[in-house]
């Protein structure tokens, strides 16, 4: 038990003297969890879940590659939205 409370300490010593103490930004541009086509979150509009409230599914129409993934949307304004900060609408943890 004590060698793990070592190795935890540790490890938190060494994320922040990498300055990687802001772990959410890490995780914010991927790698993404796709299908086999290559396609983010099943092709549901990211930026719907904040506009709307709800999943949207996207069209082949308004399709986006952004951190080695295919991103769907419903709409030119969802789709300009996700581009102009896409960090704010991808999923964290890369969607898994």
């Amino acid at each position: 038990m004590k060698y793990l409370e070592i190795l935890l300490c540790l490890s938190v010593i060494l994320v922040n003297m990498t300055g990687m103490n802001d772990m959410s930004a890490a995780w914010a541009a991927g790698p993404f969890n796709t299908d086999e086509h290559g396609l983010a979150i099943k092709g549901y509009d990211p930026v719907a879940y904040f506009k709307q409230g709800k999943p949207l599914k996207g069209t082949e129409k308004f399709t986006y590659r952004w951190s080695g993934a295919k991103w769907r949307f419903v709409s030119a304004e969802h789709l300009d939205l996700f581009k102009s900060d896409p960090e704010k609408y991808a999923p964290q943890y890369g969607g898994y």
